[in-house]
């Protein structure tokens, strides 16, 4: 059916309510259209970051053993409920405190998040930027990503409740304190420090704060025996995969809304360079893994080739405006690299990383922050480096506080029969998969 025949009738509907909109004096401005497009940016971004939580627990769901699935996703769902009321209790002023300093430029305002009224009655926004709901909406999403690298990393061996009460400190305070030394102008932000959409400020926070937590957890049960890597494959390579591409897709969201804004045509231009830079970084990563996995093993890794996109993406992260298309590419790939290296560095400590969480969010994530300076003449490496050196030591010692204190007073890890038997059993008292269970 052709519209055509529509348009006479719809332009006589429309030019009397225009006229009426004149004339009631409702015509926006360019302000009231920046303020518009920029908020409903932040909306679709948020909702493609959100997206990101499916994605982890769909990568998780398949990369952990079928006796463990239901736990892991039981913790993500779990971890991103009370992620979204931690960030919003605590979390959100403290990240973005504006002239409300507790300690002028390292720790923001103890207060809860509130929201404008009601179609703005009485309200004054800021018209040159976006609605509060809209700009906490987006930023809650990545609190609740740093929570989820975590989960990943210590799955199969840690007891649920005491992962969600770190999840808490984690996301209400350890994330929200550091980020704002950066994006609520903190001391980091004074010093110039540069990490766009999170290299550091996200995917390293998480990365260590896994990191401390595997240490002090301790390798699963046979994964390290008589001087030996003994491989625990997943149950679910599809699901695996289908987790790595919407974490892909999320990701779009992840760089391209943190532009932060949409209100003119550069900002728009901007943001679909971001879109196509965080593309094809995933795309090298992939690929490096690809050849490399190729190279060593003398066959390619399917886990390492999804880790390996991831870690092109956390590459990416830190700067995806200025790179060209080869530049993005080529910091991917680096990335992919990165993964297939420090996943057999961590066995060699006796790191037990389930996932391949700290290889692809912290490891590629310090790279992503250097890489940097490569192409974004802002950057200088010994301000990164610096960043990076204090981002990680507040996180990965309050982090290891905190596990240390979890660990002293209820425990962390489960019994070795509740983990021979798996924690879908022992802990919840279902199965992801009843009809394959033995017996």
């Amino acid at each position: 059916m052709k519209l055509t025949r529509y348009i006479p009738l719809a332009a006589a509907i429309a030019v009397p309510s225009m006229g009426l909109a004149q004339d009631a004096d409702t015509t926006p401005t360019n302000a009231d259209i920046g303020f518009i497009f920029t908020t409903f940016m932040f909306l679709v971004a948020g909702f493609l970051v959100f997206f990101m939580a499916a994605g982890f627990a769909m990568l998780e769901a398949g990369l952990v053993r079928g006796k463990n699935v239901t736990m892991q996703l039981t913790k993500n769902i779990a971890l991103f409920s009370l992620a979204s009321m931690a960030y919003f209790i605590l979390g959100y002023n403290l990240m973005y405190p504006g002239d409300g300093w507790s300690m002028d430029g390292i720790l923001g305002a103890f207060s809860i998040t509130g929201l404008e009224p009601v179609g703005l009655e009485g309200a004054e926004p800021d018209l040159t930027y976006a609605s509060v709901g809209s700009d906490f909406f987006f930023q809650l999403m990545f609190c609740a990503a740093t929570a989820s690298i975590v989960s990943g990393a210590l799955a199969e061996r840690i007891k649920l409740w005491p992962f969600l009460v770190f999840v808490i400190v984690l996301t209400g305070l350890i994330y929200p304190i550091q980020a704002s030394w950066k994006w609520g102008g903190g001391f980091l932000d004074g010093m110039g420090f540069q990490d766009f959409a999170g290299s550091t400020v996200v995917h390293s926070v998480g990365g260590w704060a896994a990191l401390a937590g595997a240490i002090i957890l301790g390798p699963r049960l046979g994964k390290y025996k008589d001087g030996r890597v003994n491989p625990m494959p997943g149950s679910n390579l599809a699901l695996a995969t289908l987790g790595t591409f919407i974490l892909w897709l999320g990701w779009f969201g992840f760089n391209g809304g943190s532009q932060l804004y949409m209100d003119t045509a550069a900002n728009v231009a901007d943001i679909s360079r971001i879109f196509s830079n965080t593309n094809t970084a995933a795309a090298g990563g992939a690929v490096a893994a690809l050849i490399l996995t190729q190279l060593l093993y003398k066959k390619p890794d399917l886990t390492m080739i999804l880790n390996g996109a991831l870690a092109g993406l956390v590459s990416i992260t830190a700067e995806p405006l200025t790179p060209s298309l080869i530049s993005a590419t080529l910091i991917g790939m680096v990335g992919g690299v990165i993964v297939v290296i420090t996943v057999p560095m961590l066995d060699k400590f006796k790191i037990d990383d389930v996932v391949g969480a700290i290889p692809v969010h912290l490891f590629a994530g310090i790279w992503g922050t250097i890489a940097v300076v490569f192409t974004n003449s802002a950057a200088n490496l010994g301000t990164q480096l610096y960043a990076i050196f204090v981002v990680g030591v507040f996180v990965f010692v309050v982090s290891g506080a905190v596990w240390f204190i979890l660990k002293a007073i209820s425990g962390i890890r489960v019994s070795e029969e509740s983990e021979i038997n798996g924690l879908d059993i022992s802990e919840l008292g279902m199965e992801a998969y009843p009809e394959f269970s033995k017996g």
